[in-house]
């Protein structure tokens, strides 16, 4: 499975985010699990990826968080939590989606 974290340059979220997918990935018993980091820099660089803002997390190229929708810009992304609007999921959001796409 291919891990990917898809992010603009000028994300306050994305270190975060590395962050966060790194803790949910630990509680999976999933630690050894490569993130792949990818910069988007162009919406040529959007094509095919599942974007739906910075930062999106995709398994196998599809959003963990089909809710999103897809961008063609070089945009940030809001998550709905359990909280209200926020600029990542909370780590039992996370985690959960994690589950679902096998980890």
């Amino acid at each position: 499975m291919k891990l990917e974290l898809l992010h603009i340059d000028q994300c306050p979220n994305s270190a975060s985010a590395h962050k966060l997918l790194e803790e949910a990935l630990t509680a999976l018993d999933h630690a050894d699990t490569e993130i792949h980091m990818r910069l988007l820099k162009s919406a040529s660089d959007i094509e095919g990826t599942g974007f739906a803002g910075s930062p999106t997390i995709t398994v196998n190229g599809t959003d963990i968080f089909p809710g999103g929708a897809p961008s063609t810009d070089l945009a940030c992304r809001i998550y709905m939590t359990p909280n209200g609007f926020a600029g990542l999921p909370t780590m039992d959001q996370l985690t959960s989606a994690l589950r679902d796409h096998g980890f």
